[in-house]
């Protein structure tokens, strides 16, 4: 029966993957977070930037449970997300760090077979007692490792030092290692830093291509100051200033945005400063 004029359902926008609700954080007398709230679609790309001290390291903190929020709240995939670094694995998360962060006494190849988390402890477990499966769980571990350092066309390097390596290949091996557990939800913190032009545009294809990746895609959130990347790879972006959300939309809309040009660009325009490098998230960023 044809439903009646009048009576239609309106559609309703999908579930967000992750969803943050008023996060508010405190530091002391020092606001780092004031009432953050924004969405992260399913398969989406969300860039997150501002100038220094804005808030940004912070929000990924809170999301990873480095920093517990004095208010608001985090959803992942539909269910209230009370995050702690140690599950982050299980959870389907992963993040990069600003400083690169590898294990400097483990090759290239034992660093990237770390990211696995919980299925490596699992194979070392298995070791003491000596199941096979943890022969079975070892072998497979370490081929999706070479699998993704092969994928990044660092494979060569599977035998050295983290420290013997060019920046920009330590970089690779870092979004490797965060890849290796197959994340449902990839928080890339700075992936450009120190990069020169042909690396980034390499970054920006590898962006691009993760949630279509075999197997399982991500979605991706990522903190760059880097603004070509971000208009570049980024289907929204949202801006923080001050620890407040001051604009979010798409790339063209936060171009043409005044507050943005303001928060940017405004006290050293006016005053012939340089650029602020607050820190209200306890660093330059």
């Amino acid at each position: 029966m044809a439903q009646a004029q009048g009576t239609q359902r309106p559609e309703t926008a999908p579930d967000p993957a992750l969803a943050l609700r008023g996060i508010s954080v405190r530091f002391g007398g020092l606001t780092a977070l004031d009432d953050v709230s924004l969405q992260v679609p399913e398969g989406g790309t969300v860039g997150i930037i501002g100038p220094n001290g804005a808030g940004k390291t912070t929000l990924f903190n809170v999301i990873c449970g480095f920093v517990r929020p004095d208010a608001g709240t985090i959803s992942w995939e539909g269910r209230e997300l009370r995050p702690r670094p140690h599950r982050l694995v299980r959870l389907g998360i992963a993040r990069t760090l600003q400083g690169i962060g590898l294990f400097p006494g483990l090759t290239v190849l034992e660093n990237v077979m770390a990211g696995a988390g919980d299925r490596k402890k699992i194979g070392f477990g298995s070791s003491l007692i000596a199941l096979p499966r943890s022969d079975r769980a070892e072998r497979e571990l370490r081929g999706t490792a070479m699998a993704r350092l092969d994928e990044f066309k660092i494979a060569e390097y599977a035998g050295r030092k983290p420290d013997d390596l060019p920046y920009p290949v330590r970089k690779k091996v870092a979004l490797a290692r965060a890849l290796v557990a197959q994340p449902r939800l990839l928080l890339l913190d700075e992936p450009a830093g120190g990069l020169g032009s042909d690396d980034i545009e390499e970054l920006a294809a590898l962006i691009r291509s993760l949630p279509r990746r075999r197997g399982g895609g991500a979605t991706v959130m990522l903190v760059e100051h880097h603004m070509d990347l971000v208009m570049e790879v980024c289907q929204q972006v949202v801006v923080l200033d001050f620890g407040r959300v001051i604009a979010t939309g798409t790339p063209e809309q936060i171009k043409d945005d005044p507050a943005v040009a303001e928060a940017y660009l405004g006290s050293a325009a006016t005053e012939g400063d340089q650029p602020r490098d607050g820190a209200a998230d306890g660093g330059p960023a």
